[in-house]
């Protein structure tokens, strides 16, 4: 990794309440330091919570983030990295049914779908443009938009942490 820092955005959409101190474990383990995520009810899933923090760090960190949080399961959650210097922004989303969903993003957070991807999506559609539809929609994250959109609405004005890693 290089020396140029890298932001995001981490949301947890929702967690089960016994889940909210392993969550916060599981950060801390990725930045090697204490955090504490101001956790409030998820009205789009009772008895769970959410949180936001903000992140300044090394480039990969969302990476690491994402994995660290995908293990613990029963989690709903985005995490983002913005472009930085040599390096595509990246967005994970993780769903208990779905699992983890990986994009690149561009600076203004469009999901950016390869030509080979979109070759692929075209070869597979030939003669049935339902299977098209199917691949791009996949590329696209689109499942995991439709499940997340309701949480993050409910995410609306949520208070927001900030937490700085050392490089």
């Amino acid at each position: 990794m290089s020396d140029y820092v890298a932001r995001g955005v981490l949301h947890i959409h929702s967690a089960p309440s016994a889940l909210c101190p392993h969550v916060e474990w599981a950060v801390a383990s990725v930045v090697d330091a204490r955090v504490d995520f101001a956790w409030v009810p998820q009205p789009a899933a009772p008895g769970t919570h959410r949180a936001e923090l903000t992140w300044q760090g090394s480039q990969g960190l969302g990476a690491k983030l994402a994995s660290a949080l995908r293990s613990l399961g029963h989690l709903r959650f985005e995490a983002t990295e913005e472009p930085s210097p040599g390096c595509d922004g990246s967005r994970w989303s993780h769903t208990p049914e779905l699992g983890i969903f990986h994009a690149t993003v561009d600076t203004a957070g469009n999901i950016m779908v390869s030509e080979d991807r979109i070759r692929y999506a075209y070869e597979m559609g030939i003669g049935d443009p339902t299977v098209m539809y199917q691949e791009l929609s996949l590329a696209l994250g689109e499942a995991w938009d439709e499940e997340l959109e309701p949480f993050r609405h409910a995410a609306e004005g949520a208070p927001v942490r900030w937490l700085s890693h050392a490089v």
